[in-house]
């Protein structure tokens, strides 16, 4: 997964082809347990590229797509977003990847 390092980042990830933007932050308990299996799913969607967003870094860019809380996933085809799975709630591998087929085409 790619690490979000920048605003210009931020926005060629956006700009990207079936680009996931994981919005995530090191103290959240409920993004440290996907970690051990998300690699997995990773690899699972290849026709996605994964990009971490520390939503402490980035908080603007929350605060502008409605992210409040995480972890949270959206998916941007050529800027223009086409999927979101955005809760405070913790998301199973299930989940995640239910969601990821939805869009998967």
């Amino acid at each position: 997964m790619k690490k979000i390092v920048s605003l210009e980042d931020f926005q060629k990830a956006k700009e990207g082809v079936k680009s996931v933007l994981l919005f995530s932050a090191d103290w959240c308990p409920d993004c440290r347990f996907i970690e051990p299996f998300f690699p997995e799913v990773e690899s699972n969607f290849s026709d996605f590229t994964f990009f971490y967003v520390d939503r402490d870094k980035f908080l603007d860019q929350c605060i502008e797509l409605d992210v409040y809380g995480i972890p949270s996933f959206l998916i941007f085809n050529h800027g223009k977003e086409i999927g979101r799975f955005v809760n405070k709630d913790r998301k199973t591998r299930e989940q995640i990847e239910a969601f990821l087929n939805q869009h998967n085409v």
